[in-house]
């Protein structure tokens, strides 16, 4: 007597899958990137001055006026940072659930070169990058809380953006407080950067590869860098 099994398979959905989620990844990190990029050039206008600095802070308000209301195309930002920020997550928790099943739960696992025969190491950037990025959301709670939304106020409140700034950055355990959430930024973005520009088929070649390691490690620098010299700037008394 014949007989038919009958077997079922679930398939993942094409959005799903571990290639698309690493293109939505490495799109939605270049995005935050290029964010970072914008912000820091911000930031450093604290050198040209109160004036300047509070004029800019307020032109990002009246931005696309009248097209747009008061603080529209600041709200257009926040949506597409926020949106790039849940895919960011989302990939990134789902790739890493992916790996830890796939390995039994133990996740990556070292391996023997002739280079490193008790197992290669992999980057300090790549072994901080889940941390990393929990600095990270953390920070940048803080930071609003501390510039934007102004409910918290280190060293004395104030209207003025510019006042807010200095106020903070003269108390040194602020300035201490910024500088290790910048180092794990740094580190996040070497490691970032790179892998987001592989994902998208930049690592071709030896040579492409070397070029993105010298572009990544770059681009990390500046920001942290263009982040860190307001901070030190006010601390050491060469602003306000």
């Amino acid at each position: 007597m014949a007989t038919r099994t009958v077997t079922s398979s679930s398939r993942t959905p094409v959005w799903r899958s571990t290639v698309v989620l690493k293109v939505a990844m490495a799109i939605s990190g270049l995005v935050l990137v290029g964010y970072l990029v914008a912000h820091m050039y911000g930031n450093l206008k604290v050198f040209a001055g109160q004036e300047a600095f509070d004029e800019y802070a307020h032109h990002l308000r009246e931005l696309g006026e009248p097209l747009l209301p008061y603080e529209g195309a600041l709200w257009l930002i926040r949506i597409v940072l926020l949106a790039a920020i849940g895919v960011h997550i989302f990939s990134a928790v789902t790739l890493w659930r992916r790996s830890r099943a796939a390995t039994g739960g133990k996740g990556s696992q070292r391996y023997a070169s002739s280079k490193a025969p008790r197992g290669s190491q992999r980057s300090y950037a790549s072994f901080t990058m889940r941390w990393g990025g929990v600095v990270i959301i953390l920070f940048v709670i803080y930071h609003l809380m501390h510039f934007t939304w102004n409910t918290i106020a280190p060293g004395g409140a104030s209207d003025s953006p510019y006042e807010r700034v200095v106020n903070g950055f003269e108390i040194w355990w602020v300035v201490l407080s910024y500088t290790i959430a910048l180092l794990a930024v740094g580190f996040h973005l070497r490691h970032g950067v790179w892998a987001a520009l592989a994902s998208l088929g930049a690592n071709t070649s030896q040579r492409r590869r070397r070029n993105l390691n010298i572009l990544a490690t770059l681009v990390a620098l500046v920001i942290m860098v263009g982040f860190l010299l307001p901070p030190f700037g006010i601390f050491f008394g060469l602003v306000g």
